[in-house]
């Protein structure tokens, strides 16, 4: 099994494309970068993501996912507001996330293995499942005067075309705030519009 290291939220600076990257525990930077995919006329019309870390390419995922991820971006920030579902279950919004369509031990927000449906499995992975952890907040070692405090997580696992992988931990803030500036480079590619009215079709 593939073993991911962790990873924090960061800024991704430097020239090139404005996105939020994923600073991990080894020092280095994962970027993803959202590419316009572009029709017979050149017209770009949805994005592939690039996969970056330190800067240099790490793989391509994502065929024409960007309406994908506008979409959960929504979702993401339905979940966050106050009365939605979660907020009975979930007090803290950080711990607020969608709930995936699919069941499993751990339900996967998104998953994109190719660019294209010719590619290889090995040109990269990016994926991202939601995972909920107890703490015991309390006296050490004591079976009273304390409290299981639950949170939910969102991780953020990518593999590149080497096999090496990296992993974020993000709630559903940073979620929010990676998805959205994401979106805003494809934006500013000008892939957005077409993202949303590709969304807005299905």
């Amino acid at each position: 099994m593939r073993r991911a290291k962790g990873c924090g939220v960061q800024g991704f600076g430097g020239r090139g494309p404005r996105v939020r990257g994923l600073r991990c525990l080894d020092g280095s930077s994962l970027a993803v970068v959202p590419v316009p995919a572009r029709d017979r006329s050149g017209t770009p019309y949805e994005v592939t993501l690039e996969l970056r870390r330190d800067g240099v390419s790490f793989g391509a995922v994502g065929e024409r996912c960007g309406h994908l991820l506008a979409g959960l971006a929504e979702r993401v920030a339905a979940a966050r507001a106050a009365g939605s579902p979660q907020a009975a279950r979930w007090p803290d919004p950080d711990d607020r996330f969608p709930e995936p369509a699919g069941p499993g031990r751990e339900p996967e927000l998104f998953a994109f293995r190719y660019r294209e449906r010719a590619d290889l499995a090995s040109t990269g992975e990016l994926r991202c499942t939601l995972r909920t952890s107890a703490t015991w907040v309390g006296p050490p070692g004591a079976t009273a005067g304390g409290r299981w405090r639950t949170a939910r997580r969102a991780v953020v696992e990518a593999w590149g075309a080497g096999g090496r992988g990296v992993r974020a931990v993000l709630t559903s803030a940073e979620l929010a705030r990676f998805l959205g500036e994401v979106l805003a480079e494809a934006e500013r590619a000008g892939a957005g519009c077409r993202v949303h009215a590709a969304r807005s079709a299905r």
